[in-house]
């Protein structure tokens, strides 16, 4: 069985770069990117992309819906083979543009992997985003343990990302001289810190309560006193891992290093949760709950404006978009007290009319 094919990898690499140098996509975009053209390589046994048919990319597709997720071995969902499709179709337009292919391709067989019209509007519908009430961050706060630094470390990490809404990614990359607790801010500075789209702002701890913001406190004293950490230390530095006597791996304390990634932190995540009783919300989730705690919170524009910015959006209706749903439950209540309402109108409106009607008759 062919396990690649020269020319396909070398225009591959070319596209790579493209999209990295001239689109300046993300490396973990390109990989997305990469990705599906493997799947249809895969399914085309590596055939030259110069003998790309459209039929090829209509019966990709049929094999494609097919498909079960690995893990779950749900089917594929509509938003996956949107993206997946989506990313083929991108690569096969460019295709056709290209020295040596130009002859062979036309723009108009990128088109064969579009989805249905129906199906597109199945993977890009906006769903009710859940996140965990404050008081359920409150119950898990109260529920994880404190007896090792590794342990606190942990719990800080909770504390620290409901008061401040961080992506997991940047949060892994914090030092210490990112927090100023006496302008009870975080500098969220895209020199270092990973920020989505290397964007450099400033993060005040949003309203949550005094609980979370004692727990930070706290933490950072004990890195500060007793580890003796300096500012360009991380802010929740990695676990410190050893064989231990049953040669078996155990967490000993805590290095001088990041994590290399977010893993970590869900992972920390979903064991509070669990530990707690309640369902898992990933770090993300959060965002949802700090933007309708602003929703309740703010009386103006200019308020809701200050919280979206606080989040990092440059745009007030990246927040409405994106994580300012109305929960269901809240949509009920909302609509039930128009109605209520509406039938007060109708009452006053009732009376205003019968004070006039007797007001015209005393005038005749």
């Amino acid at each position: 069985m062919t396990t690649h094919n020269a020319d396909n990898e070398r225009i591959k690499r070319q596209y790579f770069t493209y999209l990295k140098e001239a689109k300046r996509h993300s490396e973990p975009t390109v990989d997305a990117v990469a990705k599906a053209i493997s799947r249809f390589e895969d399914y085309t046994k590596r055939r030259d992309f110069k003998m790309f048919r459209p039929e090829q990319a209509v019966a990709f597709k049929r094999h494609f819906g097919e498909q079960r997720n690995q893990r779950t071995t749900a089917v594929l969902s509509k938003a996956t083979m949107h993206s997946t499709l989506g990313g083929l179709k991108a690569f096969f337009h460019w295709l056709a543009g290209q020295p040596g292919y130009k002859s062979r391709l036309r723009y108009s067989d990128a088109e064969y992997f579009n989805l249905s019209e129906k199906d597109v509007r199945v993977a890009t519908a906006r769903r009710n985003q859940l996140g965990p009430t404050l008081e359920q961050l409150l119950h898990v706060l109260n529920k994880m343990p404190t007896n090792t630094a590794v342990e606190r470390r942990n719990r800080a990490l909770v504390a620290f990302t409901t008061l401040t809404g961080a992506r997991d990614g940047a949060i892994a990359s914090f030092k210490l001289k990112h927090v100023d607790l006496k302008a009870s801010c975080v500098h969220q500075d895209a020199r270092d810190v990973k920020t989505k789209f290397s964007k450099t702002f400033t993060t005040y701890f949003f309203p949550v309560g005094d609980e979370f913001r004692e727990v930070l406190d706290a933490w950072i004293a004990e890195l500060k006193t007793e580890q003796l950490w300096g500012d360009d230390d991380p802010l929740f530095p990695a676990t410190q891992v050893v064989v231990g006597e049953n040669k078996q791996f155990a967490a000993v304390g805590l290095t001088r290093t990041h994590w290399s990634n977010a893993t970590p932190i869900r992972r920390i995540f979903r064991e509070a949760f669990e530990t707690a009783g309640l369902p898992y919300f990933n770090p993300h989730s959060l965002r949802h709950t700090l933007v309708r705690l602003g929703a309740s919170l703010c009386k103006t524009a200019e308020e809701f404006k200050a919280w979206s910015q606080n989040a990092g959006h440059e745009h007030v209706l990246t927040s409405l978009r994106s994580y300012g749903q109305v929960d269901t439950h809240r949509q009920a209540e909302i609509m039930l007290s128009l109605g209520r309402q509406q039938d007060t109108l109708n009452i006053d409106a009732s009376a205003v009319i019968s004070f006039i009607e007797k007001q015209m008759a005393a005038r005749r």
